[in-house]
């Protein structure tokens, strides 16, 4: 039953049930008052003849006047022993044993109504002091209540015919008014299913009143907009993943197709000289180097895009202390200036470390040979500052975007991620990340986080021990030490490499082809995500790269060794 109906016919129930209860109220007060008057008069009567003179049945019983009713028209004696003498009427009245007993004293004066054939009488039953053949005896006076019945018929029938009446107007005027009050929800049925029909979540609810109705639109118009925001930020969730996968997949493709066309020249053989050998093989562990930190940079990106778990009270002046200690290991052309005030925050020490660690790398990277990096923390967080060039204005809006690289560092080693990770750690622990040109020169970036100042005497929270976070760091971060030194140990590979070509065991071939075939698990799930034209676009161009550098790789090889040089480095960078 539709809700409009429903509502009309509670108004109509409600209505009939306030309209049967005003009739039953009304037509008991006007019959409890008709029927008061005929009782009044009867009593009246019946203290006229108590206080008469009454004393011997053989007068008239005294009566009262016309004004007041007149003298009841039926009149009859009765006996203690239940005679009965009719006085006035002609009608003898029923029940004399009942009256013989208020004669004899045995109970007191009662009203009752009877029928004496078509007649609807009032009767009244009350002793008298006169006796009669020696006996006591009670006269029974009479009135009829015809006219006071058929006062009470017709208005019986009026209220019949007015709950009636009622009950019809109340259901036709609720249906009436059930419309207006339930248009605005009506509106709001026609809105969701437009909105299930169209997905179109910028539609709105007019609000018309301020009642429970105007609440309930207001309401649901909140709710649209947090829809919309949610959508916008799931599009716009769904639209960076895409990019990131399109960005990672093209800073991929140089590494890997590099790598694939130096070891295709290795495994072709020919008459190479020791030296071409060893650059090649020099290449093949640079460049895996570099594909091994982007890969790095990206799981670590794919991390933290989820909450950070484990979060407890960090002493933030503690990991900028060990993330300088390291910098100033990887780094000791570069002198790192401190200024730490000891704060403390809520939140995952080893993401923090990551980007700290980022901060001071970069930093270290492009400071002067023998500057200084100035490192400031307090209660704002980290803030980084090195003496160098500064970034380009046109950049500082992208310095913190995922693989941005401004014009100065394209040719330097890095996959532009540490920036990034950086903002994106900041943002997880409620702050943000700025970057600006020092007014005298160089670069500050600041780590923005809501750290608060330790007191003195206050108990310092437990951190993860010095090992674990050195651990994580050293696994995580961009350590340059360490690139040197994977650098220096790929090049004694590559020598060993090319004094022993056909001494390598099975189980490095084996572990090699694992690490090719987890290298391929990471392109497929990539390629998963993007476009299936835009991954065809991406392999045909791969693969003419591959094609041309392969077949310039074999030309430069074949050369005669002093004609080697920088035309000779087979190196993509």
């Amino acid at each position: 039953m539709p809700l409009r109906r429903r509502l009309g016919l509670i108004a109509a129930v409600a209505v009939a049930v306030a309209v049967a209860i005003a009739a039953l109220v009304c037509y008991l007060v006007v019959r409890g008052q008709l029927r008061g008057e005929v009782d009044g008069e009867l009593r009246a009567q019946a203290t006229a003849v108590a206080q008469g003179d009454f004393h011997t049945l053989a007068k008239p019983l005294p009566g009262l006047p016309a004004s007041a009713g007149g003298p009841a028209p039926y009149v009859q004696v009765v006996l203690a022993d239940g005679s009965t003498f009719p006085r006035q009427g002609g009608i003898a009245l029923p029940d004399s044993a009942r009256a013989s007993r208020v004669a004899a004293g045995l109970r007191g004066p009662y009203l009752r109504d009877l029928h004496v054939g078509a007649t609807h009488l009032r009767e009244l039953t009350f002793p008298v002091t006169v006796s009669f053949q020696g006996q006591s005896v009670a006269v029974q006076l009479a009135r009829p209540l015809n006219g006071t019945d058929r006062v009470l018929a017709h208005l019986r029938l009026i209220l019949l015919l007015l709950c009636a009446g009622g009950t019809a107007l109340a259901a036709a005027l609720g249906r009436l008014a059930a419309r207006p009050v339930l248009a605005p929800l009506a509106e709001v049925a026609q809105s969701a299913q437009h909105i299930g029909e169209t997905d179109d979540l910028s539609h709105r609810l007019r609000i018309h009143a301020d009642d429970e109705v105007g609440q309930l639109a207001a309401r649901f118009n909140h709710m649209l907009e947090r829809l919309e925001a949610s959508r916008a930020a799931l599009d716009d969730s769904v639209r960076a993943q895409r990019q990131l996968v399109a960005d990672a997949s093209h800073e991929l493709r140089t590494p890997v197709t590099s790598l694939r066309t130096n070891i295709e020249v290795l495994l072709e053989g020919g008459e190479l000289e020791p030296e071409d050998r060893r650059r090649l093989l020099a290449d093949v562990v640079e460049q895996s180097e570099e594909l091994s930190q982007l890969v790095g940079d990206l799981i670590e990106l794919a991390r933290g895009d989820l909450p950070p778990e484990g979060s407890e009270a960090v002493r933030l002046d503690r990991i900028v202390e060990e993330s300088l200690a390291r910098a100033r290991r990887n780094a000791p052309g570069v002198q790192f200036l401190a200024d730490l005030q000891p704060v403390v925050l809520d939140g995952a020490p080893e993401r923090l470390a990551r980007a700290v660690n980022n901060l001071l790398e970069n930093a270290a990277r492009h400071a002067p040979p023998g500057g200084a990096v100035q490192v400031t923390l307090d209660t704002r967080g980290v803030c980084v500052r090195d003496h160098g060039r500064g970034v380009p204005e046109q950049d500082l809006p992208y310095v913190f975007d995922r693989f941005f690289r401004g014009a100065s560092a394209r040719g330097r080693q890095g996959s532009g991620l540490g920036l990034a990770i950086v903002r994106q750690v900041a943002e997880q622990h409620g702050g943000s990340a700025a970057a600006e040109n020092a007014p005298d020169g160089g670069a500050v970036f600041r780590l923005l986080l809501p750290a608060t100042v330790l007191e003195e005497g206050e108990s310092a929270p437990r951190r993860t021990s010095h090992a674990r976070l050195a651990g994580v760091a050293e696994a995580t971060a961009e350590q340059p030490e360490q690139q040197r030194e994977d650098g220096h140990d790929g090049q004694q590979h590559g020598r060993v490499l090319a004094r022993l070509p056909d001494q390598r065991g099975d189980g490095e071939r084996q572990e090699r082809g694992g690490d090719r075939r987890q290298q391929g698990g990471v392109g497929a799930e990539a390629g998963e995500v993007l476009a299936g034209g835009d991954l065809q676009d991406a392999e045909d161009a791969d693969d003419q790269a591959h094609d041309q550098r392969r077949s310039t790789a074999l030309h430069e090889a074949h050369r005669r060794p002093d004609h080697t040089g920088e035309d000779g480095d087979l190196r993509d960078r």
